[in-house]
């Protein structure tokens, strides 16, 4: 059955996005940044480094605290051609955790450019480590579509793959910034709390912050808590159907601690949620419990959120409260200390939110799914607030300014 949601029109979702209004670099002072303020339907502006003044009482504000790897691997065949390997996900191990710390090989999912001009053999590149040589090969296994299967493997068991890309990997910044990587990106591309690597994109509404506005946050009385949502390049995947309904979502890791849980569950109606990243995973923790209601045995695997389960009303029968219990009784049974899965979740107008109640984050592209949530959570309103950032000489996406939607 086609829901209302899945009927959505994309080309409602379009607005004139000048190229002078993308931001190619941040400002040299993080939260210096402008901060859109939307509440009731009204808007107004501040500067983000302000942010506590304007964020309701007891809030428990959710960052996302993974890290963006350098996964752009140059290589050069003997011919002279230059192919990008570009890492999007473990494939062997199937764990970012365990893959970082390989020592001899390990596999993963990949984007290939100038793939025309490497049908075969193997890839070679020669690097140094801490003036040590080691010889890193790649060699494409299986195709899918857009992606590839790559083995690397390494002549020093000295060194992990983490090391290896992080004397040879270039930093992927946003393909609509249309610049080259530069040295400042592997700082400023990176939040003050990042930790867990795995993201091929930054959860950018977390670029604004700096040590002080945190220890701000903590002065005020303001709780923090951490997920980790590793980011896929499926976050730039323009919507190129008619409709939403024929875009697929890109599938994309969480991991998050049961004590993360648990304070969540403490915290009814004061959750803030740090950029979109950390507003899908939250919400994924309402149908996971849904899915653990009806499986209490269901593996990983199987708690992965689909993208239209939000649209099936059966789907939405507990409260908050029963779905993150679900999780902890999960989480008890399998003497766990953390949940991981996967969600591709689709949020989009005509869902309801059942734990997130204010969103900071920036400006999204046109026709994006990143849009179409900020709309679903503005309950339509989206134009309003463009229209205002627009006018308002506010600058837009990865490296540009804030938004507190309430």
């Amino acid at each position: 059955m086609t829901t209302k949601t899945q009927q959505i029109r994309i080309e409602e979702y379009d607005y004139p996005l000048p190229g002078e209004r993308i931001a190619k670099f941040p400002l040299p002072q993080r939260d210096e940044s402008k901060l859109l303020l939307y509440k009731e339907s009204k808007v107004s502006e501040s500067i983000f480094k302000h942010i506590a003044d304007y964020l309701p009482e007891g809030s428990l504000l959710v960052f996302n605290n993974t890290k963006v790897i350098q996964a752009r691997l140059l290589f050069r065949k003997e011919t002279g051609a230059g192919i990008e390997i570009f890492c999007l996900e473990p494939v062997i191990p199937h764990d970012y955790a365990l893959i970082f710390r390989q020592t001899q090989c390990c596999t993963w999912l990949c984007m290939v450019g100038n793939l025309k001009k490497w049908k075969e053999g193997v890839l070679k590149k020669e690097l140094q480590i801490s003036g040590t040589p080691v010889c890193l090969k790649a060699e494409k296994k299986q195709s899918f579509g857009d992606t590839h299967t790559i083995a690397f493997t390494w002549d020093n068991d000295t060194f992990t793959f983490a090391e290896l890309l992080d004397a040879a990997g270039i930093l992927p910044i946003p393909p609509y910034l249309h610049r080259e990587t530069e040295e400042s990106d592997l700082q400023t591309y990176q939040t003050v709390y990042s930790k867990i690597k795995g993201s091929v994109a930054a959860p950018t509404a977390g670029l604004h912050f700096t040590p002080e506005v945190l220890e701000n946050l903590d002065q005020k009385g303001f709780g923090r808590e951490e997920l980790t949502l590793h980011v896929g390049a499926g976050t730039f995947k323009p919507v190129k159907s008619d409709t939403i309904e024929e875009h697929e979502m890109h599938t994309e890791f969480i991991s998050v601690n049961r004590s993360s849980i648990e304070h969540i569950l403490e915290n009814p109606g004061k959750i803030i949620a740090v950029g979109t990243t950390s507003v899908r995973t939250l919400e994924s923790l309402y149908y996971i419990g849904v899915i653990l209601s009806g499986n209490s045995e269901a593996t990983s695997e199987e708690l992965v959120v689909n993208q239209w389960m939000p649209y099936n009303e059966e789907n939405n029968n507990l409260t908050r409260k029963e779905a993150l219990q679900n999780i902890l009784n999960y989480l008890d049974k399998h003497n766990l200390d953390k949940l991981i899965t996967a969600t591709q979740i689709m949020i989009a107008p005509g869902y309801t939110f059942k734990i997130v109640r204010g969103i900071i984050t920036n400006f999204h592209q046109p026709r994006s799914t990143l849009l179409l949530l900020i709309s679903a959570f503005v309950k339509g309103d989206w134009k309003n607030i463009y229209d205002y950032a627009l006018t308002h000489n506010f600058r837009f996406l990865s490296y540009g300014d804030s938004s507190l939607l309430l």
